[in-house]
């Protein structure tokens, strides 16, 4: 397809022989299952086999998965079980048609491994922040080649840290570059506009997986998915009206998130849940257990954040998680506990109108607002005694380490810890970012210095991920940053306490 033009669904064959133009995912793999994912280009029976010999000779297993139909925009997940742990599993997927002939589609091949249930390395990666601020695929400027690079370093999973769309920001056929050059897009219909409808969500998630890399790299490397505001749209929050912003046909926030909701669990390989919870715990052996935040559902609407008291004006958690994380780090027999948080917890990031955004509200002094719920948090952990809290995080377009301590901080009834910043993979490159001092943070070291040129594009090189390695011998976690080439930028080693 010529860059500029745009991308039109296939129309069926007369063949009742289904197609998978996207290829597969997995998700959500710990000791003994995982979840796998595709999408038919019709309705069909999703087959899933797998086994631990890569030309499945041998030892193959075989699941029969749902029917796939338009209310899913026929994708389809099977919740794979009793997998041996700490091995590499191969997997394939086919669709069967509906037709009079049950014909099969070509399979599709992937590959994950699980995790161990003996001390043994841990190494993965994360980022967030795909196809923002317009950025969609340009193959002269190598497409979406973060992905490539993450694919290449082989991780065990890809944590993806949220914004795996941007549901509200179109993307155009080009965009005028600083250079005097142009980026070229390649459009779709359902990327044409802001996203209201269910289809037009679907449609967003569709569009980075018509890139052979991030198709790649999905069959290779497992992603566990997290959403943050730009699924829905930007800075949103429960309740929310949208009566100032004119591309809005559809004016209630609520229901856009709920549509929102559904796309992100028909596209995103995450194991299914009763009531759609996206947080959750992911253990991956003795060394690691990973915790996925939910910072939009359960927030209150973003204002002044200066609340001198907890209630439900000053919540970013809610209740209900921060009860569950509270109890589940206390309760983790892991060497390390990863906080997989969609939204840093030190820097300021603000809204329109003097409203805040993230934890941070800009007043370096005594907790207030949001900053009370992560206080309270950090509180119990240090009074429990949970150590090797490690923080990962994306949303500001830059990478960066940044070490708490409380004896830099105001408030000081917690153990130090590390927050590390990636991304983004695939859209403008923003920051730095200013400092709340409440909690004590220092940057240790970041991508991107104040000054700097903002919303440059993909092909500027500053898109980033990062990733941490937990040695089974030593128990240091060792993380990394890259960037988009795959480059090796910064790394520190921390040792377990």
């Amino acid at each position: 397809m010529v860059r500029g033009e745009t991308a039109v669904p296939s129309l069926l064959s007369s063949s009742s022989r289904p197609r998978m133009d996207f290829g597969v995912a997995c998700g959500d793999v710990g000791e003994d299952s995982a979840v796998v994912w595709s999408r038919a280009d019709r309705a069909g029976r999703m087959v899933v086999e797998w086994s631990t010999d890569e030309r499945f000779r041998r030892d193959v297993r075989r699941i029969t998965g749902p029917v796939v139909g338009a209310s899913t925009d026929h994708t389809g997940k099977v919740l794979l079980r009793r997998l041996p742990a700490g091995q590499t599993v191969f997997y394939r997927v086919q669709f069967e048609g509906r037709g009079s002939t049950r014909e099969l589609s070509d399979a599709v091949v992937g590959r994950l491994r699980t995790a161990s249930r003996e001390p043994s390395d841990v190494y993965f990666a994360w980022s967030g922040d795909t196809c923002g601020q317009g950025y969609g695929i340009d193959a002269s400027r190598g497409g979406l080649a973060t992905y490539r690079a993450i694919h290449g370093l082989e991780p065990d999973f890809l944590v993806h840290s949220g914004d795996l769309i941007y549901a509200d920001n179109p993307i155009p056929a080009s965009i005028d570059l600083p250079d005097g050059t142009r980026w070229r897009n390649l459009v779709t219909a359902e990327k044409s506009k802001v996203a209201e409808t269910l289809a037009e969500f679907h449609g967003n998630y569709r569009y980075p997986l018509q890139d052979p890399q991030v198709r790649e790299c999905n069959a290779h490397v497992p992603v566990f998915a997290q959403w943050d505001d730009h699924e829905v749209r930007n800075n949103w929050y429960p309740g929310q009206k949208l009566a100032e912003d004119d591309r809005y046909v559809v004016k209630d926030v609520d229901l856009l998130a709920a549509r929102a909701r559904q796309a992100f669990f028909d596209y995103q390989p995450v194991r299914p849940s009763r009531d759609a919870k996206i947080y959750r715990v992911v253990r991956r052996g003795p060394l690691c257990d990973l915790f996925f935040l939910d910072l939009r559902s359960y927030r209150s609407a973003n204002n002044t954040n200066r609340q001198p008291t907890l209630g439900a004006d000053s919540r970013i958690l809610g209740e209900n998680q921060w009860k569950w994380i509270t109890s589940a780090l206390r309760r983790s027999t892991a060497r390390w506990k990863i906080v997989c948080c969609d939204m840093p917890l030190g820097l300021n990031v603000g809204d329109t109108g003097g409203r805040w955004e993230a934890v941070a509200n800009g007043d370096p002094g005594a907790p207030l607002g949001r900053e009370l719920e992560i206080a309270e948090l950090l509180k119990s952990l240090k009074r429990s005694r949970v150590r090797n809290v490690l923080w990962l995080t994306a949303d500001v377009h830059y990478a960066a380490a940044h070490h708490y301590d409380p004896a830099r901080a105001v408030f000081t009834e917690f153990d130090p810890f590390w927050e590390f910043v990636s991304g983004p993979l695939h859209a403008g490159s923003f920051g730095p970012g200013d400092f709340d001092r409440t909690f004590g943070p220092e940057v240790r070291w970041r991508s991107r210095e104040p000054g700097a040129l903002q919303n440059l594009p993909p092909s500027a090189n500053q898109q980033y991920f990062g990733t941490v390695r937990i040695a089974a011998s030593s128990g240091v976690a060792t993380v990394t940053q890259y960037n988009r080439l795959g480059e090796r930028l910064w790394s520190v080693e921390i040792p377990p306490v």
